[in-house]
């Protein structure tokens, strides 16, 4: 049962990270709700799926680490995708993922060359990195009508301190899921202030189904795959080092 919680944990912290890389993709590229959503689907099932594989020893570090997106492709997808369609975006995804599987076992056999103040360097520039993306998310998410407000930004605190708290003060299980707990009551604080609104949940579909080319085929542009190709190599990076973190 402590597993499972634990799971759960790891699993809504990861959650609000790979589904705002599909919402700022889509909106930067006029699609629909019904699209947007369609795209979250798809996002969700592959982070599954790419989990599972980084979880096995074969096709994986072995380490239990649920894998969700990286901001560090948006800029490139919105531009790529506003300027040479959504095909070329596609295609060019596709190919530089088949480039970084190629170079993946290699580029694994470089780590050991890595010392210890190098991997500790990559993983404070990643948490550094990521306080922007914190401080949007506090002030109230990307597009938000209530944007900066206090009532956000207060609640967001409040939700900061409480997982401070047990993780200072408090031991054991209690402290191992303490991101958890501030979640959970960070959300009934939000509900009771009249921030939650849960009417698009009870309209949505239960089930989603990613259905291949669902939005277009794909066209290949060269320029487009080598961005995407540097972007996956900066995301091997950043990704070495936290596995080496976890280990």
């Amino acid at each position: 049962m402590k597993n499972l919680i634990l799971s759960v944990q790891h699993l809504l912290a990861m959650y609000a990270g790979a589904i705002l890389v599909p919402i700022i993709v889509g909106t930067s590229l006029k699609f629909t709700p019904e699209q947007i959503a369609y795209l979250v689907t798809v996002d969700i099932f592959m982070c599954g799926v790419a989990t599972f594989l980084q979880a096995n020893k074969v096709t994986g570090t072995g380490l239990p680490i649920v894998l969700g997106c990286t901001f560090t492709a948006v800029a490139p997808m919105i531009l790529i995708g506003q300027t040479k369609g959504i095909d070329v975006l596609y295609g060019s995804l596709f190919l530089s993922g088949i480039l970084v599987i190629i170079i993946a076992p290699f580029f694994s056999h470089l780590v050991k060359f890595f010392p210890p103040v190098v991997t500790g360097s990559v993983v404070t520039i990643i948490g550094i990195n990521l306080m922007p993306v914190a401080m949007n998310y506090l002030a109230g998410g990307q597009g938000a009508k209530d944007y900066g407000d206090v009532k956000n930004i207060l609640l967001g605190l409040m939700t900061l301190i409480i997982i401070l708290v047990l993780q200072r003060f408090t031991t054991g299980f209690i402290k191992s899921i303490a991101i958890l707990i501030g979640l959970v009551l960070g959300t009934i604080g939000a509900g009771l202030l009249g921030m939650v609104d849960i009417n698009q949940v009870n309209h949505a579909g239960w089930l989603g189904i990613p259905v291949p080319f669902r939005f277009s085929g794909f066209s290949f542009d060269v320029t487009s795959t080598l961005v995407f190709f540097i972007v996956a190599i900066v995301s091997l990076i950043e990704s070495t080092g936290v596995y080496h973190a976890f280990k």
